[in-house]
């Protein structure tokens, strides 16, 4: 943790509902701000239980930039817009309205309420832009780089979830899988509770103005034979690991794209496919330009919280992850 806070600060949050948003949020409160909550009006319920008390919950489609400058912002005046907004699934039209429009439009309505820091939660991923919403992620980075504005632009490695979806299939006896030799990549995986943290700290830390921050979680870069074998080592099973050949996933993609021509649904599929390509094969660590190969030292580390000590967690409550959004990869 860096310091403590100045003083309170009145911040607007987008996409507060999801897992980092509510952390996030919480965060803010506990370090002295006002938060501020557009919500959707039929999530509004589910935010109430689950944001913290004393959140300011406003009913917006934060999407619709009227409804947001109306119904959000109020025409009143603001600190800070911190956003954990993201598309849904990477697909090209949800990417593009997202996490690029939606955050142009929300960045020209807190211009007009005066404020004059933002704090993005963007992804790792977009050093090396293959995808179009990375394309879609990085093109908004640039604008809010150009913006005048104070900027704390947050590039996390893996989330806890996106590491999480065999643990029922490996409780259930079956195998992990992994593609090629299972070290094909790695990753510093960071909770919603440690990066929340994080982003609340970029509003008082003026060392994390005016920069691109990656972060990770603690601990050295594991790959997923790591995480796997772990996993059965906390179920006292020996491991039984199968080795997927990435070219299977190449296979899916040609037939998809193929498919793609005359059906926009199986192009939206495709590009999933390839979404899970380049998680497969591109590991979530701080890229070196220089050399073209990914470095796990130069990643930066915050907090606490280890996947391995989630995974021990999740298996002791026996507990399903919910794995929402983070089901795609």
């Amino acid at each position: 943790m860096f310091g403590s806070p100045r003083g309170s600060k009145r911040v607007v949050v987008l996409g507060s509902t999801g897992t980092i948003g509510r952390a996030t949020v919480g965060a803010l409160i506990e370090r002295g701000h006002h938060v501020i909550c557009p919500v959707r009006p039929a999530s509004c319920p589910e935010a109430r239980s689950r944001l913290h008390p004393r959140a300011e919950i406003r009913p917006c489609d934060v999407i619709d930039p009227e409804a947001l400058a109306q119904g959000g912002f109020h025409g009143e005046s603001f600190d800070v817009l911190v956003s954990c907004l993201a598309s849904r699934t990477g697909a090209p039209q949800d990417a593009w309205a997202v996490d690029h429009a939606a955050h142009s439009h929300a960045l020209r309505i807190a211009r007009g309420a005066g404020i004059s820091h933002m704090v993005l939660l963007s992804a790792i991923c977009v050093q090396k832009p293959r995808l179009e919403f990375q394309k879609a992620k990085l093109a908004f980075e640039g604008e809010l780089i150009g913006s005048g504005l104070t900027f704390s632009i947050v590039r996390p490695t893996a989330y806890f979830k996106s590491l999480s979806g065999q643990i029922d299939r490996v409780r259930r006896g079956k195998s992990y899988l992994v593609f090629g030799n299972g070290e094909l990549t790695a990753c510093k995986p960071i909770s919603d509770r440690d990066l929340g943290a994080y982003l609340a700290e970029c509003v008082d830390d003026e060392r994390r103005w005016n920069r691109v921050l990656p972060i990770g979680g603690p601990g050295p870069a594991i790959t997923p034979l790591a995480q796997g074998k772990r996993l059965f080592e906390l179920l006292n099973k020996t491991p039984r690991i199968r080795h997927v050949p990435v070219a299977l996933l190449d296979a899916i993609i040609a037939v998809l794209s193929v498919l793609g021509t005359v059906s926009g649904r199986m192009r939206d599929k495709a590009e999933l496919a390839r979404i899970g390509r380049y998680y497969a094969t591109e590991s979530m660590l701080v890229l070196d330009t220089a050399t073209g190969r990914y470095d796990a030292d130069a990643t930066p580390s915050t907090g606490d919280d280890t996947i391995f000590d989630f995974y021990a967690r999740t298996l002791a409550d026996g507990a399903v992850v919910d794995l929402g959004d983070h089901a795609v990869f």
